[in-house]
C-alpha cells in the first residue's frame, strides 16, 4: 500500500480484503523475502486460492499461512478484524478500551479483551539485542488507580497484590528522536534502575536524569548530566521532558480509556512484534487451563 490508513474507516475498507491483510503482515514479516517458519528456509512458493505457503524443503509442516507463529495462530477471528483493532490500538494516544473494539470490530467484549492484551503483547519491544544511544533520557514514576474511588475491599485487595499503596514502580528510557523502553520494576532502588540502565543504553552515551540518587555512580560508565526539579526542569539540553510527556499519556490512558489496570497485566500497557508472540487466555487471567 502507498500509505497506511488516516482513519478507522479506512482501516475497515483496507483490511476487510483479505490479501491486503496477507500482504500487510508479510512485507512486515519478512522484509527480505518469505522464510518457513518451520525450517527457515527461504524458498517457498505461494497458493493464491488457499492463500498459504508451500516450503520448499520437506518436513511434516512445509505448508504455513501468514498466522503461523504469530499471535493470530490458532484464532477463529479474521485478520480483518485483528488488523483493525491493532490499527486502533496504535493510532489513538489515550488509548482504546476492549468495549469500543467489540463495537467497532464486531466481536463479544470478552473477544476484545482478549485481542487486546495479545496486540499489546506483540508490541512489548524486544529489542533485537540492540541499545539505546545518542542522547537519553531516564525516569521513573508509579502508576495505579486512585485509591479514594475505590471500594474499601478494592483497594485492600490492591494493596495486598502490590505491597504498596495500591501504586507499581515503572522505569522509562528514552532515545531522542527514537524510542520509549519502559518496565515495571520492583522499587526505585539503585541496583533496579541501574540495572535497566546498563541493559539498554550504550556505554558513553550522554545520559540525562532527575537528581534522584539512585542514579549515582552512571557517570562511570555514561556521560550523565542531571536536573535537579528542586531547581529547574530544563537546563538547556538536559530535562526528562520526553519521559514526562510519555507518562502522561500513559496515565491519561489508563485512568480515562481504561479506569484502572491490574498491577498483573500493567507491562503489557507500557511497550509498544507479532511474531513469536503466542500467549492462552488463561496465561492472561492467570488461571489454569
Amino acid at each position: 500500500m502507498e500509505r497506511e490508513p488516516s482513519s478507522l474507516q479506512e482501516a475497515i475498507v483496507y483490511f476487510s480484503n483479505p490479501d491486503n491483510c496477507i500482504d500487510y503482515i508479510a512485507v512486515r514479516r519478512w522484509p527480505n523475502g518469505v522464510v518457513c517458519p518451520g525450517c527457515g528456509a527461504t524458498k517457498a512458493s505461494f497458493n493464491a486460492k488457499r492463500r498459504t505457503w508451500k516450503c520448499g524443503s520437506h518436513h511434516p509442516k512445509r505448508e504455513f499461512s501468514i498466522k503461523v507463529g504469530t499471535i493470530y495462530e490458532d484464532s477463529p477471528i479474521p485478520l480483518d478484524k485483528w488488523l483493525t483493532a491493532t490499527w486502533m490500538l496504535t493510532n489513538r494516544k489515550n488509548g482504546v478500551s476492549s468495549y469500543e473494539i467489540a463495537r467497532d470490530v464486531k466481536v463479544t467484549q470478552k473477544s476484545a479483551w482478549f485481542m487486546l492484551q495479545r496486540i499489546r503483547l506483540a508490541m512489548q519491544d524486544e529489542f533485537f539485542g540492540s541499545k539505546l544511544g545518542g542522547e537519553v533520557e531516564v525516569d521513573e514514576t508509579f502508576i495505579g488507580g486512585k485509591a479514594r474511588n475505590m471500594h474499601l475491599s478494592e483497594r485492600k485487595r490492591r494493596i495486598t497484590a502490590t505491597g504498596t499503596k495500591d501504586k507499581t514502580a515503572v522505569m522509562g528510557i528514552l532515545e531522542r528522536g527514537g524510542k520509549v523502553r519502559a518496565s515495571v520494576v520492583p522499587n526505585r532502588r539503585k541496583t533496579e534502575l541501574q540495572t535497566e540502565v546498563y541493559k539498554h543504553v550504550t556505554a558513553g552515551t550522554v545520559l540525562y536524569s532527575d537528581a534522584l540518587p539512585s542514579y549515582n555512580g552512571l557517570e562511570n560508565e555514561y556521560q550523565h548530566q542531571v536536573v535537579d526539579h528542586a531547581v529547574q526542569y530544563v537546563d538547556g539540553r538536559v530535562h526528562t521532558n520526553g519521559l514526562e510527556n510519555s507518562w502522561s499519556l500513559l496515565k491519561r490512558g489508563i485512568s480515562g480509556t481504561y479506569v484502572s489496570v491490574e498491577p498483573f497485566h500493567l507491562h503489557r500497557y507500557l511497550d509498544r512484534q507479532i511474531v513469536g508472540k503466542r500467549i492462552t487466555f488463561a496465561q492472561l487471567t492467570g488461571k489454569p487451563n
